[in-house]
């Protein structure tokens, strides 16, 4: 079919229209990339994209990422124009309350935006992901007579998330991994929001991606319909077995001519300007969001091409599944509810006598689940040997083996969040990672996003107090673990011996609707063989329970999470009968239980509490009261072994002992 160059030159300024539109009716808004990316948007949604409308999750589509997701407007545009369910009504409803357009494109909110992108860089990496995922799945699932996974991943940035290290991180992993499912679009329109690109950037973009392994192609005429056409189509067609990244020279704001190609073009400041602009544009006066008759009836037209290759494809996955019954079982079992309860039946029980870090707890609990959820993956930031997530049975992922379970992201621990977002998002895989805990500082942002996408995440971090000892204070998480429980929606689990941790394993692999933190030891703990292993394990699943009963009337509870409930279990036994031992792996949890629970584990009467945890204690006091007393590590860490700086920091039972008698 020939390009129809002029009416998608004309489908660009009317998206622009919207674009003035959205933005000068609410007031709010950025410009500068709608305005400046037009006609890309054209050529993608009015030609290059495989993509069903009607089925916004078809397994082949191409899947779209707007990195820079300040230029919202420019995504609802497009999915409107071009047949999702965003009716005009919502366009016009931009950046208001309990509309599906909101400032910035959020996963779940909008059919058709495949992330939630706000923070710069965040979707070049989720589409990293996204192009990740699509190779797995093209391994395990594509047969010699059926191919059912060929789609591609498209990510539009601006010069604002290729300055950001996240982006880079993402990209380097992505040439070294020949993710040539990847395309990059680079609005290269030499702005920032600030001042011109050129007061904080200098580097040749396109030599630094050709060195980290990526195909460049230069696209000068980044308004160019048929120009973009090309560069789109060589992208998409090429067999170098590299991503490809085309550089889009284009201008900032283009048709406010008050603005455009300046700063000032990157946010609402050209709204006041919107009357002349849209006379500019060919657009009518009288009628605002306009999309004139033959527009439309191009996009209906495409549509029903797109549709056409959808059913297409639909004959060839029936196909395969009717080859392929096994297959079709494994990618249907994407979409199964994980029962904790199911998982932890394979997870089998530990010594009573075990003495074992969570850590190596977690390897052995690995394996099993690994087992019984093959479409699961684990993925480290050089620390496979220390984090012990590594699925022995697998193999590492790479460019000859897409198969691999196993995902070395290198020292990148912010692009790995990021990514595992990207795979997320996707849906085909559950998706884990790991690193040392005191290093989420350094993914906390991706991390944040998962739990505002509702991700179902399984963060594996380790080495989670000052027990690691001595490699001092810049390794001793004393303020992480806290950090990460104020995120909202992020659970965060610190098990207290190998039966607590095959407990959270099963928690965070139930979960659907957010992201789970497992906070493992470096060193051993005691098993905590007061009480049975079920009960144990159960008791993580709602976030807190009672670790010692108390034998006589109810005096004292002590609580405390992960390594240090050790300690409050040793002081209940040298306090005497009437002490209560309450584990606390989970805030999250516990909060969300039923207050007649709340209250069956921590009786309001008694308020002689204490809770002991190696890390700050501020958010101990929901839990013990003003009357309470909280010990923790209130400062930063000291190099010394483990156990020295725990007793010099004042985490023992003998502190626990005092304070409980102090009251």
């Amino acid at each position: 079919m020939a390009l129809e160059t002029n009416l998608l030159a004309k489908a660009a300024n009317q998206a622009r229209g919207l674009s003035i539109d959205a933005v000068h009716k609410c007031s709010s808004g950025h410009l500068g990339l709608p305005l400046g990316c037009a006609e890309i948007g054209a050529v993608l949604y009015g030609n290059i994209l495989q993509h069903n409308p009607a089925d916004p999750k078809w397994l082949n589509r191409d899947r779209f990422v707007l990195s820079g997701g300040h230029g919202s407007m420019f995504l609802y545009s497009w999915l409107h124009m071009s047949g999702y369910d965003l009716p005009l009504d919502e366009v016009k409803n931009f950046r208001q309350l309990h509309s599906k357009t909101p400032g910035h494109p959020e996963f779940h909110e909008t059919p058709g935006v495949e992330a939630t992108t706000g923070p710069l860089g965040q979707g070049i990496a989720n589409a990293v992901g996204y192009a990740l995922s699509g190779k797995m799945a093209e391994a395990r699932f594509n047969t010699p007579e059926h191919v059912i996974f060929d789609n591609h991943v498209i990510t539009l940035a601006g010069d604002g998330c290729m300055q950001e290290g996240v982006a880079m991180e993402a990209v380097s992993f992505a040439g070294f991994q020949g993710l040539d499912n990847l395309i990059l679009i680079y609005d290269s329109n030499d702005v920032t929001l600030d001042a011109m690109a050129d007061k904080s950037q200098n580097e040749n973009t396109a030599a630094r991606f050709k060195a980290i392994g990526w195909d460049v192609i230069t696209l000068t005429a980044g308004h160019d319909i048929a120009a973009i056409h090309k560069a789109l189509n060589k992208a998409k067609k090429a067999k170098t077995g590299k991503p490809q990244l085309i550089i889009a020279k284009t201008i900032i704001g283009k048709g406010i001519a008050e603005v455009e190609g300046t700063s000032k073009g990157h946010g609402e400041g050209g709204a006041k300007f919107s009357d002349a602009a849209r006379a500019g544009l060919g657009l009518p006066a009288d009628q605002h969001f306009y999309v004139s008759d033959d527009v439309r009836a191009y996009f209906e037209n495409q549509k029903k091409r797109l549709v056409r290759a959808y059913n297409k494809w639909g004959k060839t996955y029936k196909a395969w599944r009717e080859a392929n019954p096994d297959k079709a079982a494994l990618l249907d079992s994407r979409s199964a509810p994980v029962s904790a309860a199911h998982l932890l039946e394979k997870i089998p029980a530990f010594a009573a006598d075990a003495k074992l870090a969570t850590r190596a707890a977690g390897k052995d609990i690995l394996q099993p689940v690994a087992a019984e959820l093959p479409l699961f993956i684990s993925g480290s930031a050089d620390l496979y040997g220390s984090t012990l997530n590594y699925i022995a049975s697998s193999t590492d992922f790479d460019k000859a083996n897409r198969a691999g379970r196993n995902i070395r992201y290198g020292i990148r621990e912010h692009a790995m969040a990021a990514i595992n977002n990207g795979i997320a998002y996707d849906g085909i895989f559950r998706t884990s990672c790991a690193t040392f805990l005191v290093f989420a500082d350094y993914s906390r942002p991706a991390m944040r996003v998962a739990a505002l996408a509702k991700l179902p995440i399984t963060y594996i971090y380790t080495h989670d107090s000052v027990g690691v000892g001595e490699d001092g204070p810049t390794h001793q998480p004393v303020e992480t673990v806290s950090g990460l429980r104020v995120i909202p929606n992020l659970d965060v689990i610190r098990p207290a011996d190998p039966e607590e941790t095959a407990g959270a394993f099963a928690a965070a692999l139930e979960r659907e609707d957010g992201p789970t933190l497992l906070a493992l030891t470096r060193q051993a703990v005691p098993m905590l063989n007061d009480i049975p292993p079920h009960i144990r394990r159960a008791g993580v699943l709602k976030g807190g329970y009672v670790a010692i009963q108390e034998t006589a009337p109810l005096t004292h509870i002590l609580l405390a999470a992960g390594s240090e409930v050790q300690h409050a279990v040793a002081a209940a036994k040298i306090l005497g009968p009437g002490v209560r031992v309450v584990s606390m792996p989970s805030f999250k949890r516990f909060n969300e239980q039923p207050q007649e629970y709340r209250d069956a584990i921590l009786p309001p009467a008694c308020r002689k509490r204490v809770s002991i945890e190696a890390g700050v204690t501020p958010l101990w006091r929901e839990y013990v009261g003003l009357d309470g007393i909280a010990l923790g590590i209130d400062r930063f860490g000291i190099s010394a072994p483990g156990g020295t700086v725990m007793k010099e920091l004042g985490i023992t039972a003998d502190a626990v002992v005092a304070a409980a008698q102090s009251l």
